[in-house]
């Protein structure tokens, strides 16, 4: 009798095999293959070595440039040149290029290129985004990316798998990123080294598909192979809406399945959490947290960049103002939601509140361009990574936050949360 768990199933099905157990390497067939325009290029140039002309399939890759774009220099725009070319030449139907793009993981669920029981690899390392709506995926290198634009299938090794049983409801200010944060605090960035976080529970309804991209975006960060959630009525709403055309399958764990640890998460039971210098593991709560003078804050990147998000961030500035001396920088994840914003006059708050609004880019999040950080400064960010140099200066410090503490922040000028500006 089988007992996979639901990452497990997913493999074993695109394998062709009746069942997988963990450490077992495989071969499987891959449902969309994900790069960007500082992976792809090198995926590209490996894949001109390869006997083999042309890709599996036009439509089953996606190619996004959004790290860099729009191109801030002369390299940038080489990159962006070699994808452009790339996607032309093998007829790529899933080419964004700039005023269709948006930042890649926030793009293709909102595209409805991604949907439940997918086997998805993406060349950069925030691919297991696409585990809240019950797929598989995953980073991989972009040799791993050539080879399955090429073949259309990818080698794995089955990961083992973490139970998070998700309980209660969270309160007003607390939102997925402060779960993921408590939960990377709680195991460390590698307590879940080449495993899948498995999110299940009755709390789970109380998590908006936004709030479960962030959560499942960030397994990573605890050294996650992937991160995955059951398919309920909440991820069937949202792929009906933006993959009405694609069949999906829904994967369930057996329930007998085998988990190296369990932990429960009481949603009631948290409070906005801040990861501090220089791991997303080192958490804090505002019980110790003291003032900490801040130059910048950043409110977008794949991990909080959507439209939930930038409500959240509008409903903390509405009446107040970014503190002097504090520059906020907020980045719609895609053009959908830029321009959702703007009628729904969040861009309009942001800006009568002293913010700037950027294009769709990845831009900040790895020290690329639009909000550098110099020496000394700090910055409150919504962004996934808090590594040393991470956004700028070796000396700068990066403090990751939900949109509600990083909005808090900016019109205080110091590390707070909603409720010491009376909300």
């Amino acid at each position: 009798m089988s007992k996979m768990t639901m990452s497990q199933k997913i493999l074993a099905a695109h394998a062709g095999l009746t069942e997988v157990h963990a450490g077992q390497l495989i071969e499987a067939d891959l449902d969309l293959v994900l790069g960007n325009d500082i992976t792809s290029p090198v995926a590209i140039k490996e894949l001109q070595k390869f006997t083999k002309e042309g890709v599996f399939d036009k439509d089953k890759i996606a190619l996004v440039p959004d790290h860099f774009v729009p191109n801030k220099d002369i390299k940038s725009a080489e990159n962006c040149k070699c994808v452009r070319e790339f996607a032309i030449k093998n007829k790529i139907t899933n080419y964004f290029e700039v005023g269709k793009m948006g930042i890649e993981h926030a793009l293709l669920p909102e595209q409805g290129l991604t949907v439940a029981g997918d086997l998805i690899i993406g060349a950069d390392s925030h691919t297991c985004t696409y585990g809240a709506l019950g797929a598989f995926s995953t980073g991989i290198g972009s040799t791993d990316m050539a080879a399955g634009m090429a073949t259309g299938k990818a080698w794995f090794k089955v990961p083992s798998a973490i139970k998070f049983n998700i309980i209660g409801k969270p309160s007003k200010w607390v939102s997925g990123k402060d779960v993921i944060l408590h939960i990377i605090g709680l195991i460390g960035v590698d307590g879940a080294l080449y495993k899948s976080m498995e999110f299940v529970g009755e709390g789970i309804k109380n998590l908006s598909m936004d709030d479960r991209f962030t959560i499942a975006n960030m397994a990573i960060e605890a050294g996650g192979k992937n991160g995955i959630f059951p398919v309920d009525d909440i991820a069937m709403t949202y792929m009906k809406e933006h993959a009405p055309n694609r069949q999906f399958t829904v994967y369930e764990a057996d329930e007998n399945a085998e988990y190296d640890e369990e932990y429960t998460i009481d949603l009631s039971a948290l409070t906005p959490t801040v990861a501090f210098p220089h791991l997303p593991e080192n958490t804090h709560t505002f019980d110790d947290i003291e003032d900490i003078k801040i130059d910048q804050v950043v409110i977008g990147s794949c991990t909080n960049g959507r439209i939930d998000d930038l409500r959240i961030a509008a409903e903390v500035l509405t009446d107040h103002r970014v503190a002097d001396g504090v520059r906020c920088i907020v980045i719609p994840a895609t053009q959908k939601i830029y321009l959702q914003a703007m009628e729904e006059g969040l861009i309009k708050t942001f800006i009568e509140a002293g913010a700037i609004v950027s294009t769709p880019t990845c831009g900040p999040c790895l020290g690329g361009y639009m909000g550098v950080l110099a020496s000394g400064e700090r910055c409150v960010s919504t962004t996934n990574r808090n590594f040393v140099g991470r956004m700028g200066a070796i000396d700068s410090e990066i403090y990751l936050a939900s949109p509600a503490v990083a909005a808090a922040s900016a019109a205080t000028g110091k590390i707070s949360q909603p409720s010491e500006l009376g909300l």
